[in-house]
């Protein structure tokens, strides 16, 4: 079933992308404008490939989570292509190396670049053969996701001088990440005390 949904996800998925390109060669916009919306998407996609993997720890799983769990490889690579989506744009905003260069290590900028970087390791190992090769250092490789969202927000933070909206996409996740660190904690509490009882 999933396998059939896939290529409607991925034209959705790519619908943002498709309309912001049409706009940049028809004249419409300028890449300075597209910046915002690419790293928004980027960062919203992260957060929703991250989600996941809590919610099952919470809840369970259901097959509304697993056809969500399956997706989430394609969900993560959609984040990539928006994140290569806003280095690109960046680049044409700039125009030259030497500014880049210039700006390099301000706060909202090697941040960009940092969190592009580890979008850029776990993209790459992303396919089959990757799992299949790497083994369980492919799940390894693909923790860089949590730090190229935390980055990423940083990132939007230092820029915008406003930590509202990049905590507003974030607080679904750090909420989960909570809720799933205290049932953990729980879990193991009820465990010792089974334990304990079993040994009295």
């Amino acid at each position: 079933m999933i396998g059939k949904l896939r290529p409607l996800v991925w034209l959705l998925l790519a619908l943002p992308a498709l309309l912001m390109l049409y706009q940049l060669a028809s004249g419409e916009t300028f890449a300075f404008k597209l910046l915002h919306p690419t790293g928004e998407l980027a960062l919203r996609l992260m957060v929703l490939a991250l989600m996941v993997g809590p919610l099952i720890a919470i809840f369970g799983r259901n097959r509304f989570l697993l056809g969500w769990l399956a997706l989430r490889r394609n969900i993560g690579v959609a984040a990539f292509i928006y994140g290569l989506l806003h280095l690109v744009f960046y680049v044409m905003d700039m125009a030259a190396i030497g500014p880049i260069l210039d700006e390099f290590w301000l706060p909202g900028i090697w941040t960009g670049w940092l969190s592009f970087a580890l979008m850029l390791a776990a993209a790459t190992i992303s396919a089959d053969w990757a799992v299949k090769v790497l083994g369980p250092w492919w799940q390894r490789v693909q923790y860089a996701v949590y730090g190229a969202v935390l980055i990423g927000a940083l990132h939007w933070y230092w820029l915008d001088n406003n930590a509202g909206p990049a905590l507003v996409h974030l607080a679904p996740l750090l909420i989960l990440w909570a809720l799933r660190g205290v049932i953990k904690r729980n879990r193991r509490a009820r465990k010792k005390a089974r334990e304990k009882e079993h040994l009295a």
